[in-house]
């Protein structure tokens, strides 16, 4: 029996391979779900090899159970072996385990994902190892008070940055680098600081400043004072010949250094410059490489997530150790903890011999990895049998739908599916507070329907590592009206 008990294991219970007798799994669920359950289930037990039986419970929402309010309601056959809950309601203390005297599985939060507990999905990668270490740039530093810069470097080391560059002003000498560079180094914070001004780059490096961007042959005589590493690049992109020499005079000082061949933007060289960064690492295969990457990501009408995994997925490939960004432009606003994300997917890819998939959904923001839905005969079978007047929504095959007591409603646009609703004598119970949730929802609705995501009721959508949790309003007034 090919069954890993996945999500029981995550709970401490069973493991559904060991098996003593032919399985029968008793399924708990509410009035909203059971259509679904029914469908999903019924597939499952042809594949998997198990008989099952399915327990509607007087309650529409199955997120509204609790273990307690189950006990004594459960009546399951005699040859069940296992109980299986909804993700919302698991057994913690074990009161429905001692009731029934049966093991209990909790499954997911949605019944349509019930093949997760077959083992349709693998335990996560830990994604706890990288080796790429992200500069994070902030830019005009001298234009910005000191308590404002730390605060931004405090929240860049958050977001993943293993050190912030001070972007000093061309043109302009920033007297008070110095003092910058100590508040940082003294919060722990490692600095590099981005100025061509020799006096700029001493002051910060004797307050404690760790690298230097850049050296070319306009100011390397000055890097065996500073006694710190530096960013060695060509004095023009395409001038590899130019940073030969910056190297080799570097080298002969003992100066530290790793080396940025200049990663151009996108019709300014790109790819040119891609083939540039795999003929220096062939070049100097034992020295430190480093890509600014903001060339690309703040330069391309493009969200910057996909830009950072492509990007960090070259530099581990070519062992490129470092890469300089920033998040200025909108569109990359969440740059760093991007590339923080991206650089564990690169890493567990490349060690592993295996494509960067099925390791993490934080990166996909946009759309979600798959959406499930109810199909239209589940969603009519409902109304026919619910009792109540609340307003059920679903979103699928580019429709937005509202079930309620004997009522089906679809519509693509949310204003005609609302007019729609208000027509019907079964609205006399949307109040001014109603009306602003259905809006509130059926806009969420349509967003995934738009962008192709999930969209469950009272839950927030998803958008990976910007999801926002929201509180289940209309779920917990239910909760406190049932427990009074």
């Amino acid at each position: 029996m090919p069954l890993k008990g996945l999500f029981a294991k995550m709970h401490g219970m069973i493991d559904l391979r060991n098996a003593e007798k032919p399985l029968h799994l008793h399924l708990i669920t509410g009035k909203l779900a059971r259509h679904a359950l029914e469908e999903n289930v019924s597939a499952l037990a042809s594949q998997y090899g198990f008989s099952y039986s399915i327990e509607v419970m007087p309650i529409t929402v199955a997120a509204l159970m609790t273990a307690k309010w189950l006990t004594g309601k459960i009546r399951p056959p005699e040859q069940t072996t296992h109980i299986v809950l909804p993700g919302f309601c698991p057994d913690l203390n074990g009161v429905l385990a001692d009731a029934l005297q049966l093991p209990i599985v909790v499954g997911p939060r949605d019944c349509r994902d019930l093949v997760q507990l077959f083992g349709a999905v693998t335990e996560p990668a830990a994604l706890d190892q990288h080796s790429v270490k992200i500069i994070a740039e902030i830019n005009h530093v001298p234009r910005h008070p000191l308590a404002e810069i730390v605060q931004i470097a405090k929240r860049l080391v958050a977001d993943g940055a293993d050190m912030i560059d001070l972007g000093c002003q061309p043109g302009e000498r920033f007297e008070q680098v110095g003092d910058f560079v100590s508040e940082l180094t003294q919060l722990g914070i490692a600095v590099s600081v981005d100025s061509f001004d020799p006096w700029e780059v001493e002051q910060a490096c004797q307050r404690g400043a760790q690298l230097v961007l850049s050296v070319n042959s306009s100011n390397w005589q000055h890097a065996a004072d500073w006694g710190q590493e530096v960013v060695v690049i060509p004095d023009s992109p395409e001038d590899l010949e130019s940073l030969d020499r910056t190297i080799e005079s570097l080298a002969a000082k003992n100066v530290p250094m790793r080396l940025d061949p200049i990663l151009e933007p996108i019709g300014f060289g790109f790819s040119r410059s891609l083939v540039r960064y795999a003929d220096v690492r062939a070049r100097y295969p034992e020295l430190p490489m480093m890509m600014g990457i903001g060339n690309v990501t703040e330069l391309s009408d493009v969200d910057s997530a996909g830009v950072n995994l492509l990007l960090m997925g070259i530099c581990q490939e070519l062992k490129i150790d470092s890469v300089l960004t920033t998040q200025v432009i909108n569109w990359a606003r969440s740059s760093v903890r991007e590339c923080d994300i991206a650089r564990r997917l690169v890493h567990h890819a490349v060690r592993r011999g295996v494509p960067p998939k099925n390791l993490s959904d934080q990166l996909v923001m946009l759309r979600d990895r798959r959406v499930r839905s109810f199909s239209n005969e589940a969603l009519d079978a409902l109304a026919a049998e619910i009792k109540d007047n609340n307003y059920r929504l679903f979103a699928h095959d580019e429709t937005l739908h509202v079930v309620s007591r004997e009522l089906h409603l679809s519509d693509k646009d949310p204003f005609r599916l609302f007019d729609d609703l208000m027509q019907r004598e079964i609205a006399d119970n949307v109040d001014p507070g109603h009306a602003f949730y259905l809006g509130y929802e059926l806009a969420k609705a349509k967003i995934a329907l738009v962008l192709g995501k999930q969209y469950n009721q009272d839950r927030e959508l998803d958008w990976g590592l910007l999801t926002q949790t929201e509180d289940m309003h209309r779920i917990k007034r239910s909760n406190r009206h049932r427990s009074k």
